[in-house]
């Protein structure tokens, strides 16, 4: 059924409040890292890219706080993440824009791979054709 405006405010708000709290999460293994980092051990590819990510997300708040504190802006939101699709910290995605980005990955890869397997047909005749 259709959802009440009520409803809806209420998602929204629960929304930013598991974004902050997961970005939180992350941030303080991200420090954890950073220790383990300044004291000579080395992290794992995995561990790396989590930290990498929670960077890019500590930096991406800061934009991203502007429009929560300054009243009203929040109704800009929408506008600037058209824009700028990759100024919303990723703990803020919702699970419809993860599927949408994964989409836009596997399209672009066969893409990739349609034109890779293109290129080497073509060589393969060309070759043929100079060994005929």
């Amino acid at each position: 059924g259709k959802k009440s405006l009520r409803q809806k405010v209420v998602d929204e708000l629960k929304h930013y409040y598991d974004g902050f709290h997961l970005l939180w999460i992350d941030t303080k293994v991200a420090a954890r890292m950073v220790w383990r980092l300044l004291h000579g051990q080395v992290l794992t590819r995995r561990e790396r890219r989590r930290l990498l990510r929670t960077c890019a997300d500590l930096f991406r708040l800061v934009p991203f706080l502007v429009f929560v504190i300054v009243p009203f802006m929040e109704f800009l939101l929408p506008v600037f993440l058209k824009l700028f699709p990759e100024m919303l910290p990723s703990t803020f995605e919702t699970e419809s824009k993860k599927e949408e980005k994964q989409k836009k990955k596997l399209n672009a890869k066969l893409e990739l791979a349609k034109f890779l397997r293109e290129t080497i047909a073509e060589m393969a005749k060309r070759n043929k054709a100079d060994s005929g």
